[in-house]
């Protein structure tokens, strides 16, 4: 976006509360969040980050249940009047990278909350306090999901499968989630769109066989090196001849590895590669092609591959009421310059899209990048160079809190 960095203007409070008392939850966020920070994990187990959410609920009188198969932890805010349910998830692990500048065995280090889900968390708490603040105003149950294993793991399934749809007793209406973007975005902006937002994302395992043999002699051999690199070139080919570019797949190879030393031909030689479409029949076709690709190529120089595809993430898809309210509601809370329509999807990936297959969902983007950052030079999320700002995370629970108290309620706030 052509638009630079930018602090982000304060959305309207409740009218009883006093700037002492925000500029308090403020401070609260950004402690829990530098706290969180300290502490990273990767995967389904998050035992110190699980401790410290469960800390930062401790005495608010809200029904919490953990995880058996993971660290996730579910509060149920229960509001003064019955009404249905709605759900607020926040991820909360990190990803294995190396945070720079910090020296070894330092508390901060490798994993690195690289992408931003402790500021997730953190704004989900906000959310909880801001919730239980209004309750009277809270016709029904907000169900708060936070999840371990986003980056890898499918947490948000292991949590659908240990019942967190009906923690409240009624699945939910409505589910929202959003994620801070440490680029592409100005500070305090929130961006969406109805539909597919997000990619599908799954993982290409390739082992070529041949036959072994002394580098001086490649006759004599079978080489399955070149062999694996014109497989790679192949795929290449494939997306930009066998697919529709108004119906786009993308394939990385991230890994390749074959043999040990110069003058050794291997017997073997693979790659790992991620795949990404945005629609079923474009993923279904995708996996179809790349097989087909792959061993055609293996078997015309005489060898054979094995290619194994391993399904991940489904496609992020938007419910359209459910985003335009969630603008609206945006719009209303934050003002109407700090929301933008996302013109075509991004080709990253979520497993909240399990939610989302079984719940009318909305997933916002919020941007968090750094005053002294250009949004459009900045390192993006998963950069051990990745930065966010703190001042987000009110605007972020506060966006959440709203969301709920106005699904709930059938109301939008009126823009300040």
């Amino acid at each position: 976006m052509a638009e630079t960095a930018r602090t982000p203007v304060a959305g309207p409070p409740p009218a009883s509360r006093g700037q002492s008392d925000r500029s308090a939850a403020q401070r609260r966020l950004v402690r829990l969040r530098h706290a969180l920070h300290r502490v990273p994990e990767t995967g389904l187990h998050l035992p110190r980050t699980q401790e410290l959410v469960l800390g930062a609920l401790s005495g608010l009188g809200l029904r919490i249940t953990t995880g058996r198969r993971l660290s996730s932890v579910t509060a149920v805010v229960e509001g003064t009047r019955p009404g249905p349910t709605v759900l607020l998830r926040a991820d909360m692990d990190a990803l294995p990278v190396a945070e720079p500048g910090t020296p070894p065995g330092s508390a901060i280090g490798a994993p690195m909350h690289a992408c931003g889900h402790d500021l997730h968390t953190a704004m989900l708490v906000g959310a909880a306090h801001e919730l239980l603040h209004r309750r009277d105003e809270v016709r029904g149950s907000v169900v708060l999901m936070f999840q371990p294993g986003e980056e890898e793991g499918a947490g948000a399934r292991l949590m659908i499968e240990e019942g967190v749809l009906e923690a409240a007793g009624a699945p939910p209406v409505a589910a929202y989630a959003l994620h801070v973007a440490s680029a592409a975005l100005p500070s305090g902006v929130v961006a969406s769109r109805p539909g597919t937002l997000m990619a599908s994302s799954d993982t290409i395992k390739v082992t070529v066989h041949g036959r072994g043999g002394h580098g001086s002699v490649p006759h004599s051999a079978l080489d399955p090196v070149p062999v694996v690199c014109e497989t790679v070139l192949a795929l290449q080919s494939m997306v930009t001849r066998r697919f529709d570019v108004f119906d786009p797949v993308i394939v990385t190879v991230g890994s390749i590895h074959a043999g040990e030393v110069a003058n050794v031909i291997p017997a073997t030689a693979g790659y790992e590669a991620t795949a990404r479409s945005f629609t079923p029949k474009a993923r279904g076709s995708l996996r179809e092609e790349a097989l087909r690709t792959i061993r055609g190529v293996a078997e015309a120089h005489g060898l054979t591959a094995d290619v194994r595809w391993e399904e991940g993430y489904p496609p992020t898809v938007n419910d359209p009421a459910e985003t335009d309210f969630a603008a609206s509601v945006a719009r209303g809370l934050l003002g109407a310059d700090r929301f933008v329509d996302l013109s075509r999807p991004v080709s990253s990936s979520e497993d909240f899209s399990y939610v989302a297959e079984r719940v009318p969902s909305a997933y916002l983007l919020l941007g968090a990048c750094p005053a002294d950052r250009d949004p459009d030079t900045a390192p993006y999320n998963h950069s051990a160079q990745a930065s966010f700002d703190d001042s987000v995370l009110a605007d972020g629970a506060a966006l959440l809190a709203e969301l709920a108290v106005s699904r709930l309620a059938g109301t939008v706030p009126a823009a300040g």
